[in-house]
Formats: structure tokens, C-alpha cells, sequence
């Protein structure tokens, strides 16, 4: 992987606790997609967040894969 490369996944769901991470049924988690930069994941993931903000128990994050896949860099 190169320095440039820094991959981000987004995905959302209901969660049991709106301040926690903790998703009801892991089988019905929104896969949004995989994304090369913050920035184009943090347009996905506002999207989605923005389309479920009515419903608290829905919660879109960000994970940084590139910090999972090399996790000393």
C-alpha cells in the first residue's frame, strides 16, 4: 500500500444505545462502500447520516482501513 492510499470504509445501522457503537443486528448493516480518502468518505457518510437524522437509533461511521491494515504506520 502506498503513503497516498488511505482507505476508509463507511457503514451504518441501528444501534442499542445512541451514544454507543453497539449494532441491534449485524446481518442488517448498511454497507455504504469503501473510499480512498476521507474526504469522499465523509460526503458518504453525511449523506446517510443526514437521511437518517430523524431516527436517533441509526448511526453511520467511518472506519479508517488503512490503520487497521497497517496499524504502526
Amino acid at each position: 500500500m502506498t503513503d497516498q492510499q488511505k482507505m476508509h470504509f463507511v457503514f451504518g445501522g441501528r444501534v442499542t444505545d445512541p451514544r454507543g457503537l453497539e449494532f441491534e443486528d449485524l446481518s442488517k448493516l448498511d454497507l455504504v462502500g469503501v473510499y480512498p480518502d476521507y474526504k469522499s468518505a465523509e460526503v458518504a457518510w453525511r449523506s446517510n447520516a443526514q437521511r437518517t437524522v430523524d431516527d436517533a437509533a441509526m448511526k453511520y461511521v467511518i472506519v479508517h482501513l488503512h490503520r487497521l491494515l497497517e496499524p504502526d504506520a
